[in-house]
């Protein structure tokens, strides 16, 4: 289903003014109009063109004050707030930008130590159906699923894969605070019937990455943007995990069993939180950038 990443750059994103007519030349005032006889005043009629002048100056008035509001509603804040630019950002942002080749995961091993991960592939944008499980979608849909992007990452020594993904969803502030909330109060981010799927690759490290070698996992609804962001790893030799864990546990100092010990917990972790903070970067620097 995925498409290996191609070694060049992907300036691609994920996803006049007509020219003036030159004006003709004034004609020059006529200097030998005949001048014509001055009629006697009429007050009915000059009433009449008074009225017709206040009204004429009223529309005149009127159309550019509202060709100046329209004209200004490109300006409203609304129209550029994070949640307009951020809801965008899966087609108006490249893909390496969403994506990056490489992550610098300084600190965020077991420990505190170091992790660099490399991109393996970007799978086609979609919707949440394709690359959901069901339930986990059904958890979601209070939201809405405008879009889905995934991509799969590998660690330094090909040794664990992460598949990170971005819901970018159709809803505002109130409905993504109270999807968070919910997520929080009834921790289902950590139910194992709410995980997210792999994006196997073949041909790399990560073409046995299926659902059975799942073994740790994120789910974070942000409310500062209509973006959910997931992210499930495993062990790169494609062996089945029979006991997955959070990752929030499995990241936990004291925490123990196979998942914790052999830091896919903090693969998970990682990763989608890079992806969520660089996410968070780009759609500042639009919002702010100057109009």
């Amino acid at each position: 289903m995925g498409v290996p990443s191609s070694p060049g750059p992907a300036p691609f994103p994920y996803g006049h003014q007509p020219p003036r007519s030159v004006p003709l030349p004034e004609t020059p005032a006529e200097t030998t109009t005949r001048l014509r006889p001055v009629r006697t005043r009429r007050p009915a009629r000059t009433a009449t063109a008074v009225a017709c002048l206040v009204l004429g100056l009223g529309l005149i008035g009127g159309a550019a004050t509202g060709a100046w509001l329209a004209g200004s509603s490109s300006a409203d804040p609304a129209t550029h707030s994070s949640y307009a630019v951020g809801r965008s950002a899966w087609h108006s942002v490249p893909v390496d930008t969403l994506f990056p080749r490489t992550l610098d995961g300084s600190g965020a091993g077991p420990g505190g130590a170091d992790r660099v991960w490399t991109r393996i592939a970007v799978a086609p944008d979609g919707d949440c159906g394709q690359a959901l499980d069901p339930l986990l979608a059904k958890a979601l849909s209070p939201a809405g699923c405008e879009r889905l992007l995934r991509a799969t990452y590998t660690d330094a020594t090909d040794s664990a894969v992460t598949t990170v993904g971005m819901v970018f969803t159709e809803s505002g502030t109130e409905t993504m605070t109270a999807l968070r909330d919910r997520f929080s109060e009834q921790h289902l981010d950590r139910r194992a019937d709410l995980m997210p799927r792999t994006f196997p690759v073949e041909g790399t490290v990560a073409a046995g990455f299926g659902d059975r070698q799942r073994a740790s996992w994120s789910v974070h609804v942000s409310s500062e943007l209509p973006v959910v962001v997931f992210a499930v790893s495993g062990f790169a030799d494609g062996r089945v995990v029979a006991d997955p864990r959070p990752a929030s546990p499995a990241t936990a100092p004291n925490a123990t069993g196979t998942v914790a010990e052999s830091g896919l917990g903090h693969e998970a972790k990682g990763i989608a939180d890079r992806i969520e903070r660089g996410l968070r970067r780009t759609v500042t620097d639009l919002t702010e950038k100057p109009r």
